[in-house]
């Protein structure tokens, strides 16, 4: 059985997205870790339909409260950095006529032995980009962390 490492909170991000598994598995192994996670698919060519579709989601499953300025400052980094990774570092989709088709996964949780190090969260992106165009598309994948 493959086990989620506890101090990766980034590979564990990454393994939501490309290794399949029943969500029961995920469920238990989070759980145990006390972990928070969410998953969810997104398309667009507009960059901020993206972060919107991934901070909703968050909200909506709990990993961030919306209320909080700590919380929802640190999910848009990690969607950003994860977005940058994605566009090879030019978050500008439309506007340079890409669209890309997108899973994401967010995982909330302390990776750190030391609870003083506080909770992290990273927000992980795979799928395709290019032309707006089917078929004259790629593989992409962006990987954001940050602390809460």
């Amino acid at each position: 059985m493959l086990q989620i490492d506890q101090q990766r909170i980034g590979k564990s991000a990454l393994m939501l997205l490309l290794i399949e598994r029943e969500e029961e598995e995920w469920n238990r192994q989070f759980n145990e870790l006390n972990w928070q996670y969410c998953t969810g698919k997104v398309g667009s060519m507009d960059t901020q339909k993206i972060v919107s579709s991934i901070e909703t989601a968050a909200k909506r499953s709990g990993i961030v409260d919306e209320k909080l300025y700590r919380d929802m400052h640190a999910l848009y980094h990690a969607i950003m950095e994860a977005i940058t990774g994605v566009t090879r570092g030019q978050t500008q989709l439309g506007e340079i006529l890409r669209t890309v088709g997108l899973r994401f996964s967010v995982v909330r949780g302390t990776p750190y032995e030391n609870p003083d190090e506080g909770e992290w969260v990273a927000v992980a992106l795979y799928g395709t980009i290019g032309a707006p165009i089917k078929g004259l598309e790629h593989e992409t994948i962006g990987l954001g962390i940050n602390h809460m």
